[in-house]
């Protein structure tokens, strides 16, 4: 096999493993091998063009793909599509010699290193990053031939790296590593996000659950007289409709957030959706003694979907009776401002610490978690209500004074027929 065959080949399939190895990280397996196993190939032949098993060029684009002149059999197209392949990569790629000097990198690795500012000119690999673990990786590659795969903090984020012998002399030392470094910051914090929300689920159904056995095995050993036996039932009862809101709200929230609801916007009048949604609500805040008030024009109107906006006011203003104070107010309000339609739900409770404030709307958050769950909260009509305002392209704010109430913003854009 000759020399440009056996080096073309062990570039590709260098950068192929390291892509393999990865695939259960990565959902796009198959446009990365074709990447991977392309960037291989031409890699190898654009080495081969600078002489094999001697030294790599210092300058990157010398092996990214610099414009070759007249005479180069045809590689002037290899070189566009390494040097495409190279830049859209999201993978960070480094290659590095035996004197630990950095003789290639993409786009993606530039970005990793904050090193968009000037070329890379032969820098060592310290003047990258000062993780040990790094250049031990490197150094063990260069030194003992091995491959490596590492956890290490770059100063961007979490990274993975794997790391592989590339070129080797006559004496099978190697003379040149490749590193490929796949950014792990978003994927540990999903994996985190989906441990959390796992250990919510199990905790607020455990709740429930644990009342409602506890008050069946009673009733089973029939030992109560025909009070108790009414009052247990309509704890069961309580514990159960807790239970089918929970499960409601985690399938609604699943579904926003998968994108599989989907928006509808209309114009609505915005008055009497909220004097029916009031009217709706008026005996829950009669039972707590708060009183209901709206402050919005008669023309006024947004560009909404009108079963989704009446979900999110819902959620809010339930929330603002809820955690109201008694004889307090809850008003509905709209203005125009900011280029959008804001809609707020304001009340006069105890108000929301700062440090809590920052933190409302997230899944299964929740102030005071006892009196929540007293009052059938579920800790997801706040996130239910962030996730519909932004699928609409707007948001949701939060307001609070301690002592003096609470005040929530739904803002919405105006619409393309303003």
């Amino acid at each position: 096999m000759s020399r440009t065959l056996t080096l073309v080949l062990l570039v590709g399939c260098a950068i192929l493993t390291i892509m393999l190895a990865a695939s259960a990280l990565n959902a796009r397996l198959g446009l990365v091998i074709l990447f991977a196993l392309a960037t291989g190939l031409l890699f190898g032949l654009s080495i081969h063009k600078r002489a094999a098993f001697k030294e790599l060029p210092s300058e990157p684009k010398a092996i990214l793909g610099e414009k070759r002149t007249a005479g180069s059999n045809g590689l002037v197209q290899s070189d566009a599509l390494l040097d495409a392949t190279m830049k859209t990569m999201r993978e960070g790629v480094v290659v590095v010699n035996h004197e630990m000097r950095v003789v290639a990198m993409n786009r993606a690795a530039n970005e990793i290193f904050n090193r968009m500012q000037g070329a890379v000119s032969r820098a060592r690999l310290s003047d990258l990053t000062r993780s040990s673990s790094i250049h031990a990786a490197f150094q063990s590659a260069l030194d003992e031939n091995l491959r490596a795969e590492i956890k290490a903090d770059t100063g961007q984020g979490t990274m993975e790296l794997r790391v592989m012998p590339l070129v080797m002399d006559n004496e099978g030392r190697a003379r040149f590593v490749l590193g490929v470094f796949f950014d792990m910051t978003e994927i540990e914090r999903l994996e985190r996000a989906r441990r959390e929300f796992l250990s919510n689920v199990s905790h607020e159904l455990r709740t429930p659950l644990t009342a409602i056995r506890a008050f069946v095995e009673t009733l089973e050993e029939g030992v109560v007289d025909e009070a108790e036996r009414q009052r247990f039932l309509s704890i069961i009862s309580r514990n159960a409709l807790r239970m089918h809101a929970l499960i409601d709200d985690i399938l609604e929230l699943s579904s926003i957030e998968s994108g599989a609801i989907e928006v509808r916007r209309t114009r609505v009048k915005l008055q009497p959706l909220v004097s029916d949604m009031t009217t709706t609500l008026a005996a829950r805040a009669a039972e707590r003694n708060v009183h209901l008030r709206t402050e919005i024009a008669a023309s006024a109107e947004v560009y909404v979907d009108r079963q989704r906006l009446e979900q999110m006011l819902t959620n809010l203003i339930d929330n603002a009776i809820k955690f109201n104070r008694e004889d307090g107010t809850v008003t509905v309000r709209h203005e125009r401002a900011g280029g959008n339609d804001q809609i707020s739900v304001a009340d006069t409770g105890e108000g929301i610490s700062q440090e809590n404030l920052a933190r409302i709307f997230e899944r299964f958050y929740q102030v005071d978690r006892a009196r929540s769950r007293e009052r059938g909260g579920t800790g997801l009509g706040l996130a239910i209500v962030k996730h519909l305002a932004r699928a609409h392209g707007g948001d949701v704010t939060a307001h609070s004074e301690l002592g003096k109430g609470s005040t929530f913003t739904i803002e919405l854009p105006y619409g393309s027929n303003d």
